[in-house]
């Protein structure tokens, strides 16, 4: 029977050096847990390979005493072994995120191992006494292996219910050391009780633990990502054991059995160890809560700050006001904008409009005073709580407003930013919502005045926006409630002031609020997208009217203001072709003004739209000349065909030379030199009248000739204009008489069969003194339209 059991024990030394390779394969904590394992399958093999042997050469009859001797050293030593085992499962990736987490394994291993002792020395004790004769009588050897496989058993049962997914290979690991936590009672039992088929379990039980744990450590080759939450451990199985030794002392005590040494050291345990895993238990909670609160204050100030400047954020700018203000201190809010920060994105990239934000973060950081909160709001959006009063507060501005027009350094070159800053301030600690919305109208008031200026509060600011905020609203609905109306305002030909076009203008006449000025709701529209709707409406009303005009005759052409929104919409041209077509206007009748503001934008953009709506067969004519940024570059290269002269020139004063709007002169020899017709506006004196004939300008618009006025009013016009002759100019003095100081004026010279060229005549030039011929002005040969 022992040398089967020798042969069998055999087997267990090819699993130990397995394990042993495995341990030598890998690093870090998979190498200990492996090593230990190899050292724990190696001792215990050693031991009872020894204890085998020893007994194969001793007589249980001679050397009875020295046979228990035996059994217990080997039951030492397969002990040592086992434990050695048990060690490196706990050890081992996956078991256990933590020494301290292999801590509460072993303590809940041993609650349910101190209640399997417990329960079972109930039943191997007086009076139940199951094992009857086998019973084990001071065998340190059974008692010393039973111990052990209890706790194995244990630490199983545990590693089954809580080791991180996937389990199995833990689970078979530890399962196999129970095994040889068996075979470590039962082979020194064996020896010290002389059962060799008990020997011969043993024998068998150890290799096959051994294989198994070297067969499951093989298959774990991947590495296992562990991670704890003492939320997810759950503590239920602890009453079982706790439920099945009352159950089993209780039997006990009945049946008449009396608490030995033995079951007072399983109590003990059970007792000690329920002691110390919920002191862990303790432990881990204010852990798990000391990390809620740190995890909370982290979360509380990330929600806070804004992540790219490392200021504060809205809700950290919130929080700021909404403490309590210090008593006799004023708080001001100053709000910051970058101007021109879209450009920025969408020419260079966010990475460098990101690193433009930083370093604004940078700077805003770098001037704050002690107690100043500053913060991001979004986007380019800035603003800087300060404990001061506001006229300090604007102080402050202007420093922080020269602070950030400098250049800003990156890697893609400098960038040039200007900036607008509105200041709010309050006395008391007041609404926090009404100082931000009073920091953000003074700093849109700041943006709408021109940017890269410091704007502070001011109680008009309400009266505006309420009022912006009716006109938006009541706007939606004017034309649906026949509130607007067009009025025309005529443009004659000098010098016989005959009516030979009109501008059509818009008029808002409102039930409640009254008559509206178009440069109040004009903006409103444009700022709320409502400008397509009433362009579209105005270019319909005026295109329909100047048809009525053609069909009674009326030699006669119309213009529309454009605005830069509309002609930068979708199918603009197709919108005015299909509006012309519809009302069967010839093209060249309606000429369409943009403003010279419009060629601020993009030229190129620009001058494509105007070839789209020229390839209609419309005039463009390019108004408020002289009061924008055209270049006379830019001049040149724009498809225009009338030049608006701006009435700021028409109403200049005298010069030092004494020559009153020198520079109308100038824009009419400009025009004419590119072959424009020039129309001069705003003319509301008979002087100035004199000064842009004595030019040579041949169109003229004003208040001298007539304001805005109905369709049917100018009609009457029209018709007085077409029944009476046109006045003979009075005879201009010969060359000879005419001072030499006289203004040049320009005249059109027709070279051929559609060919011409503008020339200037001078006061000594014979042809200076014919009247200029305007009968045919409004033809679009004359106009520029071919």
């Amino acid at each position: 029977m022992e040398l089967a059991g020798l042969a069998s024990l055999l087997v267990a030394v090819p699993a130990v050096a397995l394990l042993g390779n495995s341990g030598r394969r890998h690093t870090g904590a998979a190498r200990r847990a492996h090593l230990l394992l190899a050292a724990g399958g190696a001792v215990a093999t050693g031991a009872a390979l020894a204890g085998l042997v020893s007994a194969l050469f001793m007589a249980h009859d001679e050397m009875r005493e020295h046979v228990r001797t035996l059994g217990q050293a080997v039951a030492v030593a397969m002990a040592l072994g086992t434990l050695t085992l048990l060690t490196g499962t706990l050890m081992l990736p996956g078991a256990a995120e933590c020494r301290r987490a292999a801590l509460r394994h072993l303590l809940d291993g041993l609650v349910i191992a101190a209640a399997l002792w417990f329960v079972g020395w109930t039943l191997v004790s007086d009076p139940t006494r199951i094992l009857g004769s086998l019973t084990p009588v001071r065998c340190l050897s059974v008692l010393l292996g039973a111990g052990v496989a209890t706790i194995a058993t244990g630490l199983t049962t545990i590693l089954a219910v809580h080791a991180h997914r996937p389990r199995h290979v833990t689970v078979r690991v530890a399962a196999g050391v129970t095994l040889v936590a068996i075979s470590a009672t039962a082979i020194p039992g064996g020896i010290c009780q002389g059962g060799p088929i008990v020997v011969l379990l043993g024998a068998l039980l150890l290799p096959a633990g051994l294989v198994v744990v070297a067969h499951a450590v093989k298959v774990a080759d991947r590495p296992v990502t562990v991670s704890g939450d003492v939320l997810h451990r759950g503590t239920g199985y602890a009453f079982v054991p706790m439920a099945a030794m009352v159950i089993a002392g209780t039997c006990h005590i009945l049946a008449g059995g009396e608490f030995a040494g033995f079951g007072f050291l399983g109590a003990s345990v059970e007792g000690f160890a329920l002691v110390g895993r919920q002191y862990l238990a303790l432990g881990d909670v204010r852990s798990y809560t000391l990390q809620l609160r740190q995890r909370e204050a982290h979360f509380r100030e990330l929600a806070h700050t804004d992540p790219l400047t490392g200021l504060a954020n809205r809700r950290g700018l919130v929080r700021a006001l909404r403490e309590p203000a210090v008593p006799g201190r004023p708080r001001t809010l100053v709000g910051l904008d970058l101007d021109g920060f879209k450009n920025v994105n969408d020419m260079r990239g966010h990475d460098v409009g990101d690193a433009v934000l930083a370093e604004v973060g940078e700077r805003l950081r770098a001037h704050l005073g002690h107690g100043d909160v500053a913060a991001r709001l979004g986007g380019d959006e800035f603003a800087v709580l300060m404990r001061a009063t506001p006229d300090e507060a604007m102080a402050v501005g202007r420093r922080l407003l020269a602070v950030l027009c400098e250049p800003y350094e990156t890697e893609d070159g400098s960038v040039f930013l200007s900036a607008s800053v509105g200041v709010a301030g309050s006395l008391t600690p007041g609404d926090t919502g009404e100082l931000m919305r009073d920091a953000d109208l003074a700093l849109r008031y700041a943006k709408q005045r021109g940017k890269n200026r410091v704007e502070r509060y001011q109680k008009r600011y309400d009266e505006l926006l309420r009022r912006h905020s009716v006109l938006e609203n009541e706007l939606r609905h004017a034309i649906e409630r026949d509130q607007l109306r067009l009025v025309f305002q005529p443009v004659v030909a000098l010098p016989s002031v005959r009516p030979v076009g009109a501008e059509a203008l818009l008029r808002w006449h409102h039930p409640d609020l009254g008559a509206v000025r178009p440069d109040e709701f004009i903006p409103v529209a444009e700022e709320s997208g409502l400008i397509g709707m009433l362009g579209a409406w105005v270019l319909d009303q005026a295109c329909g009217q100047l048809a009525q005009w053609l069909t009674a005759g009326h030699d006669v052409w119309v213009s529309v203001n454009l605005s830069p929104k509309e002609l930068h919409a979708a199918d603009y041209a197709g919108q005015v072709a299909a509006v012309l077509d519809k009302y069967g206007v010839p093209p060249q009748r309606l000429v369409l003004e943009v403003t010279e503001h419009a060629v601020a934008t993009d030229m190129d953009e620009l001058i494509r739209r105007l070839v789209e709506l020229r390839s209609t067969g419309v005039r463009i004519a390019l108004d408020d000349f002289g009061a924008g940024y055209s270049s006379l570059g830019q001049l040149r290269n724009l498809p225009v065909d009338i030049l608006k002269i701006d009435h700021a020139l028409v109403a200049e004063p005298e010069s030092r030379t004494g020559t009153a709007a020198p520079l109308v002169d100038v824009v009419v020899r400009l025009g004419h030199r590119l072959g424009l017709e020039v129309l001069a506006e705003g003319i509301g004196t008979p002087a100035q009248r004199e000064v842009v004939e004595a030019a040579g300008c041949r169109l003229g618009q004003g208040s001298l000739f007539g304001w805005g006025v109905p369709a049917e009013h100018l009609e009457a016009q029209l018709r007085a204009g077409r029944s009476c002759s046109r006045p003979v100019p009075a005879p201009r003095n010969r060359p000879a008489a005419i001072a030499p100081s006289a203004p040049a004026r320009s005249q059109i010279v027709m070279l051929g069969p559609g060919m011409r060229q503008v020339r200037a005549v001078l006061p000594t030039d014979p042809a200076f003194s014919g009247d200029q011929d305007v009968r045919s002005v409004d033809a679009p040969r004359e106009m520029g339209q071919s």
